[in-house]
């Protein structure tokens, strides 16, 4: 299942040529236009699908705003900080980066730093070039026995780990994602922060930026650190506070710092940069031809396939498409949109609360993608935004529409799995059941009505609830002979009380549904 066309792309800065061969040879169109000021970059974006950046181009709402056709925003790198998100995840666009291309390129210079801290390696070779010979001024510490925290265990935090236990440094951390007994299988115990920060002769941090970790080494933390302590960051300026890091270096509580990277780059205030005890770099972290190469190719073939429909790596505002994007899953999404639809059609466009359970065991892992989907097909005719799978579920929040999902092993009537959406609107409440017949979406169910027959959701269908009465079908067929429809279905559901519900599917739908409902109690009609 392709989940975007993706024909022309914009690549924004440089990356490896292999980015750009790869997409070539997929047939995608490729622009490499650099250093574009955020005007520029508005102006250009209007005609592509896909848009490459590194670290340099920030990709603010204002740009999202005006890419008209945008699906795609691949960072051949890690962290999308440069990208606003949230933006992008309204307007239904996948943001993806390459999660492990710079990974070995961003361990290895962070215990690059530790080691140049421990022995003051960049600072006894500026005094060489400077014609000194003072071996007395660079005393170091050995890193065997002393203890390493890692805040932030993914990846780099891990490689990070299995390097400096080479040493013979005792690693601990924390993470509040990665489970304890998972980062024991390498060596790390975990902890919380405020048993961690007295702990530790050196602290390593490797997280995204975001609020819950700006800021995360402060005064208040330092305070809490042993004297001397030496911190690292080769992850997001921001993360450590470069004031209070500056106070810290200055009375002695912070030992040495390795930075890597700041708040604004290039800095602003080079305070830290220029203090004795701070070892800087211009954000290197993933600048080695390896990394550069593995972070092209990488973004290049999650783009090629995931427009093939083979897997989807790397998106992080859409990981609900993970699964949505295996070929068993497609008559799925189709059967999830199509009962939203009908929903909508049953409902209208106000919604209050919408309760969507997957039924049967094989939708274990569906609940994901089946709610999304029914999404889509309840706000695709009633949002002003194009509603796909990757913002239908902001988009229902935004529009105050709860959304509840579930999942029962239970299996349902007529099927061995199944979808049931409930919508709640205007204090009435609304039931369709559907499921897969031969990778066909049908409905089972409506308010209610079971059919004795599955109806096949795709084309015109008009559906009616009304007494059971022989008459009632001539009399339907009466009405739309009269403006020239043909009947194509036709299925009814079992009565209730006397009554049932009847599906029809038609050559179009109806100009004027009254017509129908002056033989039936009620009446709707969808084309899928």
């Amino acid at each position: 299942m392709a989940l975007a066309t993706v024909r022309r792309i914009l690549i924004s800065e440089t990356v490896d040529p292999c980015c750009k061969q790869i997409l070539q040879e997929n047939g995608i169109d490729v622009t490499e236009k650099q250093n574009l000021s955020k005007d520029e970059l508005i102006a250009e974006i209007k005609g592509y699908e896909g848009l490459i950046v590194r670290s340099a181009t920030k990709v603010t709402a204002d740009v999202i705003d005006a890419a008209e056709n945008l699906k795609i925003i691949g960072r051949a790198g890690t962290g999308v900080d440069n990208v606003d998100v949230e933006a992008a995840t309204k307007k239904g666009i996948i943001v993806m980066n390459t999660p492990s291309g710079n990974t070995t390129s961003a361990a290895e210079l962070t215990c690059g730093m530790i080691v140049s801290l421990s022995r003051q390696i960049p600072q006894a070779v500026m005094s060489m070039k400077a014609g000194n010979w003072d071996r007395k001024k660079f005393m170091g510490a050995e890193l065997y026995g002393k203890t390493l925290g890692i805040v932030g265990l993914g990846r780099i935090g891990k490689e990070v780990a299995i390097r400096m236990q080479s040493f013979g440094m005792k690693t601990v951390g924390y993470d509040p994602i990665i489970p304890p007994e998972v980062t024991a299988t390498f060596g790390v115990e975990q902890m919380s922060l405020e048993r961690l920060w007295p702990l530790c002769d050196y602290i390593t941090v490797h997280t995204p930026l975001m609020p819950s970790t700006t800021g995360l080494l402060n005064d208040e933390s330092f305070a809490r650190c042993k004297k001397g302590v030496k911190v690292i960051n080769c992850a997001r300026g921001g993360i450590i506070d470069e004031a209070a890091l500056l106070r810290a270096l200055e009375s002695g509580q912070c030992g040495g710092a390795g930075l890597d990277v700041f708040i604004d780059e290039p800095p602003k205030d080079w305070s830290l940069v220029n203090h004795p005890g701070v070892v800087s770099c211009p954000h290197l972290g993933a600048n080695t031809k390896e990394a550069q190469i593995r972070c092209g190719r990488d973004i290049a073939m999650q783009i090629v396939e995931m427009m093939q429909g083979k897997s989807l790596i790397g998106a992080v505002n859409a990981q609900v498409l993970t699964a949505a994007i295996a070929p068993e899953s497609r008559p799925w999404i189709k059967l999830g949109e199509a009962l939203g639809s009908v929903g909508t059609a049953c409902a209208g466009q106000v919604k209050s609360e919408v309760r969507i359970t997957a039924l049967g065991q094989s939708l274990k892992n569906a609940t994901g993608y089946l709610s999304a989907a029914v999404v889509v097909g309840l706000l695709k005719d009633g949002s002003k935004n194009a509603v796909n799978l990757v913002n239908a579920l902001p988009l229902a929040k935004e529009a105050g529409v709860t959304i509840a999902s579930h999942q029962s092993d239970a299996a349902p009537m007529l099927a061995q799995s199944a979808c049931e959406v409930e919508i709640s609107a205007n204090g009435v409440s609304h039931k369709v059941v559907g499921s897969v017949q031969g990778d066909v979406p049908v409905l089972l169910e409506l308010n209610g009505g079971l059919f004795r027959h599955p109806v096949p959701l795709t084309g015109n269908l008009i559906f009616f609830k009304a007494l059971a009465n022989p008459q009632l079908v001539p009399s339907v067929a009466g009405v739309l002979a009269a403006v020239g429809l043909q009947m194509e279905s036709f299925s009814t559901s079992a009565a209730i009380a006397g009554e049932q519900w009847c599906s029809v599917g038609v050559s179009s739908l109806l100009g004027d549904l009254n017509t129908l409902k002056v033989h039936v109690k009620e009446a709707l009609q969808l084309s899928l």
